[in-house]
């Protein structure tokens, strides 16, 4: 099993933080960090609780001025449970030596465990154990079990199972000084069961701006070697906690077992009356512990038919492989598409970004789509829902369509911070990155690719293409022609975040010109917004038209843009990142790794020294970069080509190597991104770049960030990798095409994915990739590989050998 689990074998104060995140354990509708069920926030342990789209608005005062942020909210501790020998104090491995210690995540079955020994202060030895799982086939409920089996002596023991509605968000040093009080109590204490007769324990709060209710019930249950007991409690309850105490005789050699079941549900929740009423009523009649467990692991084992990757050759890179997919599938799962949630950038793990939704999508959806589009639906849904305030923004900005915001939260306005904290030099800078206008281009994209993945036409009637048609109207807007016939935007930022304006700009200009990703990504958005409507029908495409009042002349502007938008260049065939580029200064990359080691952030040590990033030829991470790995060398040639530019393989190359030594990847997504677009070129340093992608996270090269939480961009990403680059999956013109490219370190890789509703199991080796087309299929499916057509019958397998793609075999 070590190919499905996350195995500590030792307690290290020091990783606690990031173990919590990467053991984190959720179900799609909310997370629970991986916390100890005894442990409360402090220096080393955050037992962070966070409902999916659960968000709040404070202002604090930095620097003379109200500052408001809008944050993920850390809800109360659902599985908070402890005990303690009867007089003494309550369990904490800071008071205890351990003798053994393993912790593991089972990620095949969504259970985390842990098994210690140690002794307390006065010489008792004892075998403690945990069993805690976030219930993936009820999305409401969550459970935790903790044994006790004492060695060598008996006595007793005090449980305390408690609701605890006082915390605050506390889990990011930097975030520190803002006001972090989200929670108003409403309500805690017990009340007994009408359907089992137990007393069991409640606690209703709400969110102090944002008015969300929340209600949470608690049921726990003893038992000694599986047998239940009939153990009184004693209530303890104060403004928002409570908590019942339980105090029972143990054993030498006897095993005590408290099992702790809790419910969770907010005012946005569908088919119910209240939160706290449904919270009591979901645990008055929840089945039992082994029940619950039992239909957890069937709900996990469903999800992995459908989304497991294998990959043989390297034992480790398979668990991590399986560590992401289980990762996104606690944020994002089948109980999230009845939510009105987005991507978050750090899944529901933890409190940076504050739970804000960027454009990660775009790394996430891909996989998603190919696996359970209802789910990526469901996401690009949360923007379609959205679409007024975007309206708004553009309107206020003085454009026209949608203009997304580059931070979003709860209702769709830009939540991006107008200040950040330099922790290097200790400043509050001034944040203008929201100018990031390539996030809608990342939406509409989205949008597009779920279409010609799914083809769903109703996706596309009903939200795909109004999405696509109003940030197509945005940009045109935000377009003009000069006199060379040329399209030009001016004042944004592309994908790299370390460039905000030019050096010479005076303090209240931002932003820069003609981004090339942004130009070249605008050219493919318009021609493809005209394709979208001619792909509706007559009727909804005059509806569309008449609703959104798109005339002819717009959609001739847009043919126009198509072809004519500016890309800017230098030194002959080098895609310059934005215009201007070549103006900048090199950057003496030497120096800066001698002098700081890592040099990842260089826009921080920059502004540190005084400087800024702004000055030098440096990246924060793959910002032109980003068209190849969105498109296939001759899809971007055919795009270019449309523009009246020219690109070859040669310069391919050039820019690669160009941009890449000028990278300093201070987001692991650049490792990604340059592991994709270096796969058929520079396969060696293709896998060591991806290898640093795939270990981002769990080894947190970041040196504390993953503690924070996760980045989930990154994790579905090293997924999607191997889904679409190592096959060469492309799919254009209905035709799933597959020119693969399998690294030399792995022999074998299997894996499903779902083309227009019906399912295609693939096998490749470095000789052969064999294709099982699914019964359901009612036509052939056309495929190519290595750009041999071929048409499969439903219900066959077919084997390519590589070396002659254009014979094949049927099995």
């Amino acid at each position: 099993m070590a190919e499905w689990s996350l195995v500590y074998e030792d307690f290290d104060p020091e990783q606690q933080g990031l173990r919590e995140a990467l053991t984190t354990l959720g179900n799609g509708y909310f997370c629970s960090r991986g916390a100890f069920p005894w442990s409360g926030p402090d220096d080393v342990n955050y037992p962070g609780t966070y409902l999916a789209g659960g968000y709040n608005r404070l202002a604090t005062e930095i620097a003379g001025r109200d500052i408001w942020n809008e944050d993920l909210v850390n809800m109360p501790n659902p599985t908070g449970l402890t005990f303690r020998v009867a007089g003494g104090e309550w369990f904490g491995l800071d008071k205890v030596t351990l003798s053994a210690f393993r912790q593991e995540l089972d990620m095949k079955r969504g259970l985390l465990t842990i098994a210690l020994t140690c002794k307390d202060a006065d010489g008792r030895e004892m075998d403690v154990g945990v069993r805690k799982f976030v219930d993936m086939a009820n999305p409401h409920l969550a459970c935790v079990e903790v044994s006790v089996t004492p060695k060598g002596w008996s006595g007793e023991i005090e449980v305390r199972s408690d609701l605890d509605g006082r915390v605050t968000n506390w889990g990011v040093k930097r975030y520190r000084e803002l006001n972090s009080k989200h929670l108003e109590p409403l309500g805690a204490t017990t009340f007994v069961g009408e359907h089992n007769g137990e007393e069991m324990i409640h606690l209703a709060a709400q969110t102090n701006q944002s008015r969300l209710l929340i209600g949470q019930a608690a049921r726990t249950r003893l038992y000694q070697d599986g047998e239940r007991l009939n153990v009184a409690a004693r209530a303890v309850s104060e403004d928002g906690y409570v908590a019942q105490h339980f105090t029972v005789s143990v054993e030498a050699g006897r095993t005590l077992q408290v099992r702790k079941l809790a419910a969770f549900y907010n005012a946005k929740d569908i088919a119910i009356s209240e939160p706290d009423i449904a919270a009591q009523e979901a645990i008055d009649r929840a089945d039992t512990f082994v029940n619950l467990l039992e239909a957890h692991y069937a709900a996990w084992e469903r999800l992995w038919d459908r989304f497991d990757i294998v990959v043989e050759g390297d034992e480790r890179v398979q668990m991590i492989l399986r560590l992401h997919i289980f990762h996104m599938l606690q944020t994002l799962s089948p109980n999230t598409v009845d939510l009105d949630v987005g991507v978050p950038a750090r899944g529901w793990h933890g409190e940076a970004y504050r739970g804000h939704i960027f454009w990660d999508e775009i790394y996430i959806l891909p996989y998603l789509t190919a696996r359970m589009p209802q789910i990526a639906e469901a996401m690009i849904r949360y923007r379609h829902n959205r679409l007024r305030p975007a309206r708004l923004a553009a309107q206020e900005s003085g454009l026209k369509g949608a203009m997304f915001p580059w931070q979003a939260g709860s209702d769709g306005r830009e939540e991006s911070q107008v200040m950040h904290l330099n922790p290097r030099s200790g400043r509050w800078i001034p944040d203008h990155t929201f100018i990031q206008r390539h996030v809608s281009l990342a939406i509409a994209w989205n949008c597009w690719q779920h279409f010609v993945v799914s083809g769903d036409h109703i996706f596309l009637e009903h939200r795909g293409a109004e999405v696509i048609l109003e940030v197509a109207r945005f940009f045109a807007s935000l377009a003009f022609k000069n006199d060379e016939g040329r399209y030009e935007i001016h004042g944004v930022m592309g994908p790299d975040e370390f460039h905000e304006a030019y050096p010479d700009a005076g303090e209240d200009e931002h932003g820069l010109n003609n981004n090339a990703y942004t130009n070249v990504m605008v050219a493919w958005l318009v021609s493809t917004a005209v394709e979208a409507l001619n792909t509706l029908d007559a009727t909804h495409r005059r509806e569309l038209r008449d609703k959104l009042h798109i005339s002819d002349d717009e959609l001739a502007l847009w043919e126009d843009m198509s072809r004519r938008m500016k890309v800017p260049f230098h030194n002959g065939d080098i895609i310059s990142q934005f215009e201007g580029y070549e103006k900048l200064e090199e950057i003496d990359w030497d120096h800066f790794r001698q002098k700081y080691g890592n040099i990842q952030r260089l826009d921080r040590i920059l502004e540190a020294e005084g400087d800024t990033a702004n000055r030098y030829k440096v990246s924060k991470q793959a910002d032109a970069l980003m068209l190849f790995y969105l498109f296939s060398k001759a899809g971007l040639a055919r795009l270019f080509d449309r523009l009246g530019y020219e690109l070859t393989d040669e310069m391919w190359n050039r820019n690669l190597e160009y941009y890449s030594a000028r990278t300093s990847n201070g987001s692991t997504l650049s490792y990604l991104v340059h592991s994709w677009v270096m796969a058929r070129t520079r396969p060696e340093e293709a896998w060591s770049n991806y290898l640093v992608a795939l270990k981002s996270d769990i080894d947190d090269v970041q040196g504390g960030t993953t503690k924070e939480g996760i980045h989930l961009g990154l994790m579905v990403g090293t997924v999607d990798l191997v889904q679409r680059c190592f096959t060469g999956l492309t799919i254009e013109d209905g035709v799933v095409g597959f020119d693969p490219m399998l690294p030399s370190a792995l022999t074998l890789l299997k894996l499903r994915m779902r083309f227009q509703g019906n399912w295609l199991d693939v096998a490749l080796d470095h000789q052969q990739l064999a294709i099982t087309v699914s019964e359901t299929w009612s036509r052939a499916v056309d495929v190519s590989v290595k750009g041999a057509r071929h048409s499969l019958e439903p219900g066959g397998t077919y084997a390519f050998q590589l070396a002659s793609p254009g014979t094949m075999a049927v099995q």
